[in-house]
């Protein structure tokens, strides 16, 4: 089958997925098509059936502002014209969506020519934020109507999707994975000493986003200095983005220099997790919750919101804790808990880990997305718009 996926390069669930479905299908023995801006964030290095096209968006005097729209919705039908794609797949619905919506009807009114099926899938502020934006939704909505079909990384999100944006299409649900074999525990005893100076007794938390105010940092912050009044600690907060200066004020403030290490963006935290004992994940809002799936096949475990995907990851109580966004003590008492418990946090790390071993690996997930691609050539196209 031959493919195109369309996503943002920029760290941030709907990328990274995006792209490890990309590697998953070409290991698969499809013929893959990776269309974005740039090579994504941890992009594939040289893999066959896996070919990377960049979209280049040239400024003119006459535009104010990049017309970033159009010269996706060119490259696309430039792919597919030379490559015969079967599906667009465009992960996050604005503008990604709305290009390939324009691809195949420039394709579809074009004599001959192949008319690739578009595949939608949902990733949460395409949603929540974006598409409920009345500068957007119309045109979220729309271009999600239009789709051929249409996935959603929760059933949360589905739910969210039909409320907020009264969407006819029929949504399934694939929620996200990893590829298990990379995403393991792996101890480092001399990386785990740089940050706690040999002493055994200090424990560290992490924290892993794109620093947007959704991740709530200054909450992080707040809870780790929580944990660290009861608990020896440190807190690794790694990744970058606008409110990264934020939660540095709010370290100054509280005194928490000497135990607050900024790591900055990384392309691999497998590392980083394998040396952490505990993920702090205090969002407002998480669709699904990539970074916590991460974390708990890196058997670190997880203390997080109630919000959005996050109960359908999480077992509060089992597989880790969830607590209303609010509640900044009692995610810490919880953090405390399983830092001082050593029974305890075998026990949720082990039952972690099962969790996403059984639910959430690849080798679980990417059939879900080559049987829905079966699917949804099998059914009539969605008829041009006039």
């Amino acid at each position: 089958m031959n493919v195109g996926i369309v996503c943002y390069p920029t760290v941030g669930g709907s990328g990274i997925v995006a792209t490890e479905l990309a590697k998953a299908l070409a290991q698969r023995g499809h013929e893959v098509r990776l269309i974005s801006t740039e090579m994504p964030f941890r992009g594939p290095d040289f893999q066959v059936g896996l070919v990377f096209h960049p979209v280049q968006t040239p400024g003119y005097p006459l535009f104010r502002e990049p017309q970033h729209l159009l010269s996706l919705a060119n490259k696309i039908v430039q792919v597919s014209r030379g490559h015969h794609l079967d599906v667009i797949h465009a992960h996050y619905a604005i503008p990604h969506a709305a290009a390939a919506y324009l691809a195949r009807q420039i394709l579809a009114n074009a004599d001959g020519a192949n008319v690739p099926r578009v595949i939608t899938t949902l990733h949460g502020t395409d949603v929540t934020l974006i598409g409920s934006d009345s500068s957007y939704s119309e045109t979220a909505a729309f271009c999600i109507d239009q789709s051929d079909g249409v996935t959603a990384v929760s059933e949360r999100l589905r739910a969210d999707t039909y409320q907020q944006l009264s969407v006819r299409a029929d949504i399934r649900v694939i929620p996200n994975f990893l590829d298990c074999e990379i995403h393991r525990r792996s101890e480092d005893v001399a990386l785990r000493a740089r940050f706690t100076g040999d002493d055994d007794a200090v424990r560290l938390v992490i924290h892993v986003s794109n620093f947007r105010p959704v991740k709530r940092v200054e909450a992080v912050i707040d809870v780790f200095d929580r944990i660290r009044r009861r608990v020896p600690s440190k807190l690794l907060l790694v990744g970058d983005g606008p409110d990264l200066d934020r939660a540095g004020r709010r370290v100054r403030d509280l005194g928490l220099t000497g135990d607050v290490v900024q790591l900055g963006e990384q392309e691999q935290v497998v590392p980083l997790l394998s040396v952490a004992d505990l993920f702090l994940l205090p969002s407002a809002q998480e669709s699904f919750g990539l970074a916590a799936l991460e974390a708990m096949a890196c058997q670190v475990p997880v203390v997080a919101s109630r919000v959005g995907g996050l109960p359908e990851v999480i077992d509060s109580g089992v597989t880790g804790y969830l607590h209303d966004p609010d509640d900044l003590d009692g995610m810490a008492s919880s953090g405390v808990a399983v830092l001082t418990d050593p029974d305890r946090h075998r026990a949720v790390v082990a039952a972690g880990l099962t969790a996403v071993q059984q639910r959430f690996c690849a080798n679980a997930i990417v059939p879900k997305y080559e049987a829905f691609y079966t699917e949804v050539l099998a059914r009539e196209p969605v008829p041009a718009a006039r």
